[in-house]
């Protein structure tokens, strides 16, 4: 198989991608946390083929289904006696890493460090299983100095980071508008600002941005700050659902332990199930996780909007991600990559199946 070898910019943010300040889809800054949690199962239950299964993922609204799944023992119902052990990461090159190293076998990710770890790998090292979240991505702006999407032309814009996904997002509407901007530099037409999410509630508050294309909390904690949505990425989209998440797994780890695999699918539909027939109490539940993980949950006037902006299915949305790549590509940003391989959603097919479900779809990606 054949493989995008991405260009110096990505070459770059793969070399450095431990450093803190680097960021991916929906994570704050690069570090992981093996947050030690190890979920208690009863003695006699039966253990699946391994002991054990290392789950990654990150502390955020889009992560909900691993949040909630965990936090109400949903996946350890499945796994019997096969204890989980988490790990929190706060961007996807650390979680890739983690996963390349066999310090975790399955997380929950964004499309952007799925598909450049992919490639990066020829093709080696993952697969995508599953999908988990759609949408929770906005434009926010200071409404005092934009009120239009003109507007945006001269302006300021953070981006949690250069290649990430809405990084790339914002670069392409931006390119769709017929302005320019130096995707490497973000000097431009439009001031594209790399900003660590964590703290890009702080610049907009001292007015060292205008707004920002984020994702969830991101973007409702700046409207609680005075900023404006301007626009909605899922409006930009067929049927307005993007893939936001994915699950992944260690192609070793689905070789050797399939059963294991298949238990996890099953917890995080049946989680997505329990997430949409009970919003109220899901909202809850990811908010006490984020409150273990993090030391403080998010108050009402950030949690309430962000929710409501995410879809949780298990459909990958496949095209979706074929399309955020070709948009990478347009900008720049990567070689076209060859993704043939990176779904197999064979063991998800399985799960819904028995759900009563339809199929999801790999867009042609899937393995032969």
């Amino acid at each position: 198989m054949s493989a995008a070898r991405p260009l110096t910019a990505l070459r770059t943010i793969a070399v450095i991608a431990t450093l803190p300040l680097l960021m991916t889809a929906c994570g704050y800054g690069s570090e992981s946390t093996d947050d030690g949690k190890q979920t208690k199962v009863a003695a006699d239950a039966k253990k699946l083929s391994a002991d054990e299964v290392k789950i990654g993922y990150f502390p955020n609204l889009t992560h909900a289904t691993a949040l909630v799944g965990v936090q109400e023992g949903l996946f350890q119902q499945e796994l019997g006696g096969t204890t989980i052990k988490t790990s929190t990461f706060n961007a996807g090159p650390s979680e890739i890493e983690a996963l390349n190293a066999g310090s975790i076998d399955i997380g929950w990710i964004g499309p952007s460090p799925a598909i450049n770890g992919y490639t990066k790998s020829n093709g080696k090292n993952l697969r995508i299983i599953g999908g988990s979240a759609s949408g929770g991505v906005k434009l926010v702006v200071d409404p005092d100095k934009i009120k239009s999407l003109k507007d945006v032309k001269g302006k300021k814009i953070a981006t949690p980071q250069l290649g990430n996904t809405q990084d790339v997002a914002f670069l392409n509407w931006i390119a769709d508008r017929g302005w320019t901007v130096d995707a490497e530099s973000g000097k431009g037409d439009v001031s594209v600002i790399r900003t660590d999410n964590k703290i890009t509630p702080d610049a907009y508050k001292s007015g060292s941005i205008d707004g920002a294309w984020v994702p969830e909390p991101t973007a409702s904690k700046l409207v609680a700050e005075g900023g404006k949505v301007l626009l909605d990425e899922s409006t930009l989209w067929p049927g307005k659902k993007f893939v936001i998440t994915n699950i992944i797994v260690s192609q070793t780890f689905l070789k050797e332990h399939p059963d294991v695999v298949e238990a996890v699918l099953r917890g995080s539909v049946k989680t997505n199930q329990w997430i949409n027939a009970n919003p109220e109490k899901a909202k809850a539940s990811a908010n006490a996780a984020l409150k273990e993980l993090s030391g403080k949950e998010l108050p009402a006037e950030v949690i309430d909007p962000a929710w409501k902006s995410v879809t949780f299915l298990d459909d990958p949305l496949a095209a979706t991600l074929n399309t955020e790549a070709e948009h990478a590509v347009k900008a720049g940003l990567l070689e076209k990559p060859d993704l043939k391989g990176i779904y197999d959603l064979t063991l998800l097919d399985k799960v819904l199946k028995a759900e009563g479900k339809d199929k999801a779809d790999d867009a042609g990606l899937g393995v032969e």
